[in-house]
Formats: structure tokens, C-alpha cells, sequence
């Protein structure tokens, strides 16, 4: 049997848990004086507890106002969280509205998110799959509005194409006669990297080709460096090709091999994702997938913005595009995809 949804609290169960009228609910949430202190201390906590926002979720319980946006991002480490914050920033700077971080690779994140939505008027969330429960976003979402970056589906969700470019990056390999290809990357720790390696398992298996589990690595360069050792102590059935879920992982990776002696292309061909500045200087060049971060931290702003201000942002999910940028590391001569 399906489990319903709760029902969101209505202006009349405030009223009633408060002991007052709904016009008096309605004098405290505007924020209007006319309301005797206790009173108007009943109704916020009422409403707090049946986790009650009015409607458009224009402005916060008792028309307080905050004037600042909250961005929650798992690390600041990197070209995409620079890029991210730089987007965002600058989006809310010219709101006239100031922006609250909060990095969420700590354990114990309750109460750090509560106490940023305590004092924002929205919030922007980028997290992995296993930092907040579905039930603990949910809660959130009835407290304030909230934008997901880059995290998955919802009704106010943003990010950038992943799985058709992860498709076809992986063609192009394909198309190079590479046969042995692994994806390099943890679809468990985030949407996006699950949605690249869903692009790569749909091509790979159109190919004919086993389907191979995803090798389970993070983001970061010590994740790269410590598979391409792996790789270099087991050399049984090594891949001819490797997709990585991002720059930073297959720049760490080249480094290791081609120190090691392995040819890249020729043993090996590396692809990776973001297309950061690095990624350019690398010989051979490395072929990444190139997306507008820095725009997708704009969009996050501005359609948080809209919601704050009872605005119409788009209700589904909106996807920015990506492209693929052919450099050396596939196989391909430079400047000719």
C-alpha cells in the first residue's frame, strides 16, 4: 500500500494549536503589531511546530525578514564550488541580498541546516545522496523555499545535462575501438555522477559489451591516484578506455600512469568532466565534457529569489546543456574531433 503524503498544515490548524482566531494568525505572519506579545509568541511557535509557511512562501513567520540567500555545497575544494559560489554570489549581490554558506562534509548536519535556515529566507542545497533523509528535506521544504542543485529530481530543481553527453562521449570511444572501458566514479555519491554513468551503461550496452560495475571512487585527486595505483598492481584485463566523473580524478589519474610509463592514448584513452582550466594544459590535452557551473550558480539564486518573492520559477526540474571538448587524451589529433 502506498504511503500518502502528510497534509501541510493549514492557517486553521495554527489558529487552532495557538487558541486564537485565523485573523489573528494572519496579523502575526504579516508581522503587523496589533498582536499582544504572548499572543503573537503562541501563534510562531504553532506555527513552527506543524512546520507551517503561508502560502507563496513570500516572506518568513512574522514577516521577518533576513535579506539573504543560504547555499549549502558538500566542499569548497575545486574549480566547480568556486565556480558555483562565484555564480551565486554575484546573482544575489545584484538582489541586494547577502548569501550564507555552509559546507556539509562534517557529520552531525541537523542541527547546522537548522540553524542556517534560521537565518536566511531561502535555501540552496547541493548534497549527496546519504547527508539528508528524504523526510529531513521535506521538512525543510515546508519551513522555507529551497532550490536542489545538481541532487536529483524535486518540483524546484536545477543542474546541467549529464547522461545523454556521458552517452556520447562514451560513442566516441567506442568509435575509436576501445572495447574495454570502465566508468571511474561513485554513482552513489551524487545524482550527477549517477547520471553519467547511467549515459555510459546505456552505451556500452547498445555496443554488446559486458556490463561492468562503476569503479567506486570520489572526486578528489587522491581518489585518482589511488585507482590508477590500483591499476598499475593489477594489470589482469586492464581497460583500454576510462571515463571519469570528473577533471580532477582523470588529470590525478594521467599523472600517475604516464609516470609510471603507460602511453596515453595509446595504452589508454582518459576522459574526464568539467573541462577546467587544467584540462587544457595536460599532454595529451584531456577531453572533458565542459558545463556552465558558474550560470548554474546564477540560475540557483535567481530561482530561489523567485520563490522567495512568491514568483513563478519553472516547475520541473531545469536542465542547463553541456558539450563535449575532443582533445588528445581520446585518441583524437587535436582540433580534429
Amino acid at each position: 500500500m502506498t504511503a500518502q503524503k502528510p497534509v501541510p498544515a493549514t492557517i486553521y490548524a495554527v489558529a487552532e494549536r495557538a487558541g486564537v482566531s485565523i485573523a489573528t494568525v494572519s496579523r502575526v505572519l504579516q508581522g503587523t503589531d496589533r498582536v499582544a506579545a504572548g499572543t503573537r509568541e503562541r501563534v510562531i511557535e504553532a506555527a513552527r511546530n506543524l512546520d507551517y509557511v503561508p502560502q507563496g512562501s513570500a516572506r518568513a513567520l512574522a514577516a521577518k525578514k533576513h535579506e539573504a540567500l543560504g547555499l549549502m555545497v558538500p566542499e569548497l575544494n575545486g574549480h566547480y564550488f568556486a565556480e558555483l559560489l562565484v555564480g551565486f554570489e554575484s546573482a544575489a549581490a545584484e538582489l541586494g541580498l547577502s548569501v550564507a554558506l555552509l559546507m556539509t562534509d562534517a557529520r552531525g548536519l541537523s542541527r547546522p541546516l537548522r540553524q542556517l535556515a534560521a537565518r536566511v529566507d531561502g535555501l540552496a542545497m547541493m548534497t549527496g545522496r546519504e547527508q539528508l533523509t528524504d523526510d529531513e528535506r521535506e521538512s525543510l521544504q515546508r519551513r522555507l523555499p529551497v532550490v536542489l542543485v545538481a541532487s536529483g529530481a524535486g518540483s524546484h530543481a536545477i543542474g546541467t545535462e549529464n547522461e545523454a553527453s556521458a552517452r556520447a562521449l562514451t560513442e566516441h570511444l567506442l568509435g575509436h575501438g576501445r572495447r574495454r572501458l570502465r566508468f571511474v566514479g561513485d554513482p552513489k555519491l551524487a545524482s550527477d555522477a549517477a547520471e553519467r554513468f547511467a549515459g555510459f551503461a546505456a552505451a556500452t550496452a547498445e555496443a554488446g559489451l559486458p556490463a561492468l560495475e562503476p569503479v567506486p571512487v570520489g572526486f578528489s585527486e587522491a581518489d585518482g591516484r589511488r585507482y590508477a595505483r590500483q591499476l598499475l598492481a593489477d594489470p589482469a584485463e586492464a581497460p583500454d578506455a576510462l571515463v571519469c566523473v570528473n577533471d580532477e580524478v582523470a588529470v590525478a589519474l594521467m599523472d600517475e600512469l604516464q609516470s609510471a610509463g603507460v602511453a596515453i592514448p595509446e595504452d589508454l584513452a582518459v576522459t574526464g568532466w568539467d573541462d577546467i582550466m587544467t584540462a587544457r594544459y595536460t599532454r595529451p590535452g584531456l577531453t572533458s565534457v565542459a558545463q556552465p557551473v558558474r550560470d548554474l550558480g546564477r540560475l540557483a539564486a535567481t530561482t530561489l529569489h523567485q520563490l522567495i518573492t512568491g514568483g513563478a520559477p519553472a516547475a520541473g526540474p531545469e536542465c542547463l546543456p553541456t558539450r563535449i571538448v575532443y582533445r588528445g587524451s581520446c585518441g583524437c589529433v587535436p582540433g580534429r574531433a
